[in-house]
């Protein structure tokens, strides 16, 4: 079972209300604790949040309904992480800040920057991952169709979306979905990916108040997760007292934590992460300390963070952050 809050049920309920339909009556028939469509603070199932999408879509007849909440959302239904987004240097920051701090609004969901499944030059994709199986359709219509305004709105408006990926069937027309986001939609794929620019990451907002958000990220902190990842805060502390220096082996830190490889990669799953992902967030933070607060050569960035080859220090930057390693230095000089 995974939790959500209950932030955005109060738009589905104006919607569907507004369309003719009895909200209530529909959260009763899944189980959804009916308050929970008058707060965004209580914490309900994520089945039965996407089963009273379905539920509410079949008694309407209203196969786009996911996308009707989605397109009424905002930012604000965040709390505290839209403050933190809003407040980010650039777009790439903001989603970096989306990325690790989604457990706060999803415990189990994440939003991650991949490489593009496409492998297209100049495009990365922005991931919306679950653990288990995958969600019912007009839940991942409501939540991917929410990532693309979040985007747009750190944007300024349209951003070159270049195509969205849903790992389901149409249940709407496809022209409808096309409408909503603007742009080519794929269905049926091993992912629910946005596909953007890289080019977007670089964007720089505007407004931004330190201030702000150093008591955003600070109560966000307050709120990790990490308690109940014993397992994932384990492997990270081993990541992190070996990285440039000893070996990141999946197989090597297994035997530092006495447990057999496959068995790491269960607990992990069960914490909805992997190995993998672990890695790439550990090197993230540590190249981002290296580049950003000493002078040290690249080679030796790419060196310290274990890649073989500088080149894949500045791949992994432009995915991370939409720039190459030396400007994202440059860029934290020009703030001092």
């Amino acid at each position: 079972m995974s939790l959500v809050r209950s932030a955005g049920l109060q738009m589905f309920r104006q919607v569907v209300e507004s369309l003719g339909g009895d909200a209530v009556g529909c959260a009763r028939r899944v189980g959804l604790p009916v308050e929970a469509l008058d707060t965004d603070e209580l914490l309900v199932e994520d089945s039965k949040l996407a089963a009273v999408l379905e539920v509410a879509a079949a008694d309407l007849g209203c196969p786009d309904l996911g996308l009707r909440v989605g397109q009424a959302q905002d930012l604000s239904l965040l709390g505290p992480l839209a403050v933190a987004i809003q407040h980010s240097p650039s777009v790439a920051d903001a989603l970096e800040c989306t990325s690790r701090y989604m457990f706060v609004h999803a415990r189990d969901q994440s939003v991650s920057l991949v490489e593009d499944p496409e492998g297209d030059r100049g495009v990365v994709a922005l991931r919306y991952a679950f653990p288990g199986v995958r969600p019912l359709p007009q839940a991942t219509d409501m939540t991917v169709l929410f990532l693309h305004r979040t985007v747009m709105f750190l944007a300024g408006g349209q951003y070159g979306l270049k195509s969205v990926d849903l790992p389901h069937d149409p249940v709407a027309p496809r022209r409808r979905y096309e409408e909503a986001f603007g742009a080519r939609v794929r269905f049926g794929r091993a992912a629910a990916v946005l596909r953007l620019p890289s080019s977007l990451l670089s964007r720089t907002l505007d407004g931004v108040d330190a201030t702000v958000r150093g008591l955003a990220l600070a109560f966000l902190s307050r709120q990790s997760p990490e308690a109940g990842k014993a397992v994932t805060s384990r492997v990270r502390a081993v990541l992190d007292q070996s990285l440039g220096t000893g070996s990141t082996e999946l197989a090597d830190v297994a035997r530092a934590l006495a447990v057999h490889p496959r068995t790491l990669q269960r607990q992990l799953a069960a914490e909805a992460t992997s190995f993998g992902a672990v890695l790439d967030s550990v090197r993230r933070a540590r190249a981002r300390s290296y580049l950003t607060t000493t002078t040290m050569p690249l080679a030796q960035v790419s060196n310290l963070v274990g890649f073989a080859e500088q080149a894949v220090l500045t791949r992994c930057a432009k995915r991370w952050w939409g720039r190459t390693p030396s400007q994202l230095r440059r860029e934290a000089r020009s703030r001092d």
